[in-house]
């Protein structure tokens, strides 16, 4: 599994438990996200892991050329799995009446992310500095 398949499974798993109206899935998905990002045990190099392929290496920009541009020692990867957690949280539970549109379209984002194999909040957070 790579992370551009992850990316179409949790767009697809939003957009369905939102059109379904599911919050214990929307609640997992947030629980994956953080402890995807805390532990740094993201489920593609799990699987890698599992498969024999050994560590799963992400650590170059999208023209091949190494990051050297990062002011944080922190990948974009797992920052990018605290922010979404986090505005999924946010934008669900604390303020469903305002922001409802905004899980949909997170959701989307993260299906044409995989479909694509570009993340623009994967860009935003390089540019940024994150590893």
């Amino acid at each position: 599994m790579s992370e551009r398949t992850l990316r179409i499974i949790t767009g697809l798993l939003i957009l369905i438990a939102l059109y379904l109206e599911l919050p214990e899935l929307i609640i997992g998905l947030i629980v994956v996200m953080l402890f995807e990002g805390i532990t740094n045990w993201r489920i593609p190099v799990l699987f890698a892991k599992l498969q024999g392929h050994g560590k799963f290496e992400n650590s170059l920009h999208l023209d091949g050329t190494e990051n050297d541009n990062k002011r944080f020692d922190f990948e974009a990867e797992r920052a990018m799995r605290f922010l979404a957690s986090f505005l999924l949280w946010i934008s669900y539970f604390g303020f469903n009446e305002q922001l409802w549109f905004f899980p949909w379209f997170m959701g989307f984002a993260f299906f044409g992310a995989g479909i694509s194999g570009v993340c623009p909040m994967l860009i935003g957070l390089k540019k940024i500095g994150f590893n």
